[in-house]
């Protein structure tokens, strides 16, 4: 009679934990990332919102593939382990004030990265990479 009851009481809290489990309601996960297409800027983009157009001088010759910016930030799409020079110097966040190119705006290099001086190294997300150069 005992192991009666014992089962029965196991049975009662099994079904009891089941009803519980079935009625408590239901979460439901959703995530959606929308990126876009990337800016579309003669010398690249700033790797922070609102990814406006970077002026002539800001990113090195490591960061264009055939004449074409190969992205930063979010759309970046080249080799893993990326890293490139930067001349922070034209970087709104450091003071520049100097002209920007407009979204659309044709692509071409002035005198093909000769005058580049890097002052960073950055991974494909902005981050610093290897400090000073």
């Amino acid at each position: 009679m005992r192991m009666t009851r014992f089962a029965l009481s196991a049975l009662a809290a099994l079904s009891v934990g089941t009803l519980a489990t079935a009625m408590a309601p239901q979460a439901q996960a959703q995530i959606s990332v929308s990126i876009g297409a990337p800016p579309q800027c003669p010398y690249g983009y700033y790797d922070y919102a609102p990814y406006s157009c970077a002026p002539y001088g800001y990113y090195g010759p490591e960061w264009f593939n055939g004449g074409v910016f190969i992205g930063a930030g979010r759309w970046f799409h080249g080799p893993a382990n990326f890293h490139g020079g930067v001349n922070t110097a034209f970087d709104p966040r450091h003071g520049y004030h100097g002209p920007m190119p407009g979204h659309g705006a044709p692509q071409h290099h002035p005198d093909n990265f000769k005058s580049f001086h890097a002052t960073e190294s950055h991974d494909s997300g902005g981050h610093v990479a290897g400090g000073h150069r």
